[in-house]
C-alpha cells in the first residue's frame, strides 16, 4: 500500500511553474486565468444550492470500512445500509442492515432517536459558532431556533459529507489541465493548489507576524503544520461549466516528511474523492465518497479504506399506509 511520492523540492518547482508562471504570461494567458477565476468563484458560490431544488426525495446509503494490517490481515471492518427519508420536515438516517443482519423495528427507532439528538447537538454547536463570528452584526437579527435547524432549509448530512473539503475561493491558484468527457458531458479538469485550505483567511504576511509575537510554541507549530499541509496538497476538480457544478473532486497529500514523530509512525498516503450524480434533471446530488490512507509502524504498514455510496434516489411517496 506504500506509494512513492515526489519530494518537496520537485513539488515546489512544479508549483512555481504552474502558479507563479501565470504572472509572467502574456495577455492571452492572463485573460484565460481571469476567466478561470471567475468560473471558480461562481462554482464555489453555488455549490450548496442544487440539493434544495427538489427536496421531496428519499435515498439509500451503504457505508463500508476496513483496516488491513501487515501481511494483509483484516483487523476491522463494517458494512452498513441505511435509508434516508423525510420525517417532520427533516431528513432522517434510518438503519436497515448492519453487517448483513436486518435490524428490528425497536433497534431502528432507537438509532433514529439517537441520530436526531446528535444532529440537534451538532447544529446547536454550529449555530453558536456562527453567532460568535457574527457578533459584530446587527443585534436586530432574530434568535436561532435550534429545533428548526434540522428542517429542509438546512442541508442534510449526506450533502455536507460530500463537501468534506470546504474550499475557499483563492484567485490565481487554479490551473486548467484538460477537457474530459464525464457521463456524456464535456467537463473541465482543474487543478487547485491551495494556500488557505487548512488555515484561516489571514494572509501569509499576517500569519508570519503573528508567529513572531506569539509566545505559544504549540500554536506556532500548529500554524507551521497547516502551512506545510497546504504546500503538499493537490486538489483536482472536474467542473461542468454550463451548470457551474463540481461533478467530482479528488484530494491528495503528496508528501509528509515535515510531520513530527516519523521515528514512531510514518504517514505514507492520504487520498479522498467525491463524485456527484444527476438523479433528477438539473439536480446534482452525492453519489460516492471514498477515502484511502496508509501509515507505517515498526511492525509493518497499515491501510485504511472507507467508502460511502448513495443509491436509488427517488421521489418521496406521499401516500399513507395504515396498519
Amino acid at each position: 500500500m506504500r506509494t512513492t511520492t515526489p519530494g518537496l523540492p520537485v513539488l515546489a518547482v512544479a508549483l512555481c511553474l504552474t502558479v507563479s508562471g501565470v504572472g509572467a504570461a502574456g495577455p492571452a494567458q492572463r485573460a484565460r486565468t481571469s476567466d478561470l477565476d471567475a468560473l471558480m468563484e461562481k462554482v464555489l458560490a453555488r455549490r450548496d444550492e442544487t440539493w434544495s431544488k427538489l427536496q421531496q426525495y428519499v435515498l439509500d446509503e451503504r457505508e463500508r470500512a476496513q483496516v488491513v494490517g501487515p501481511a494483509g490481515a483484516r483487523l476491522y471492518g463494517l458494512d452498513r445500509e441505511y435509508t434516508w427519508y423525510i420525517r417532520d420536515g427533516a431528513f432522517v438516517r434510518s438503519p436497515v442492515r448492519f453487517d448483513g443482519v436486518t435490524l428490528s423495528e425497536a433497534e431502528r427507532q432507537a438509532y433514529e432517536r439517537q441520530w436526531i439528538e446528535r444532529e440537534r447537538e451538532r447544529e446547536a454547536r454550529r449555530s453558536a459558532r456562527d453567532a460568535s463570528r457574527a457578533a459584530e452584526k446587527s443585534a436586530d437579527e432574530p434568535p436561532t431556533d435550534v429545533d428548526g435547524l434540522l428542517k429542509l432549509t438546512k442541508e442534510p448530512q449526506f450533502v455536507s459529507a460530500a463537501y468534506f473539503l470546504r474550499f475557499k475561493f483563492e484567485p490565481g491558484r487554479y490551473a486548467l489541465a484538460a477537457r474530459e468527457p464525464f457521463e456524456g458531458r464535456t467537463v473541465l479538469r482543474i487543478e487547485y493548489y491551495p494556500e488557505r485550505l487548512f488555515s484561516d483567511d489571514e494572509s501569509g504576511r499576517k500569519r508570519a507576524a503573528q508567529d513572531r509575537k506569539d509566545d505559544d510554541v504549540d500554536a506556532r507549530v500548529e500554524r507551521q503544520i497547516e502551512r506545510q499541509m497546504n504546500k503538499v496538497a493537490l486538489i483536482t476538480l472536474w467542473v461542468e461549466p454550463k451548470a457551474h457544478q463540481i461533478v467530482k473532486y479528488t484530494f491528495d497529500n503528496v508528501g509528509f516528511d515535515f510531520l513530527p514523530g516519523r521515528s514512531l509512525v510514518r504517514v505514507d498516503t492520504i487520498r479522498a474523492s467525491m463524485q456527484m450524480g444527476e438523479p433528477f434533471p438539473g439536480v446534482w446530488l452525492p453519489r460516492t465518497i471514498d477515502g484511502r490512507g496508509a501509515f507505517t509502524l515498526a511492525n509493518g504498514t497499515y491501510a485504511i479504506q472507507y467508502d460511502l455510496a448513495y443509491l436509488n434516489y427517488r421521489q418521496a411517496d406521499v401516500k399513507v399506509k395504515l396498519r
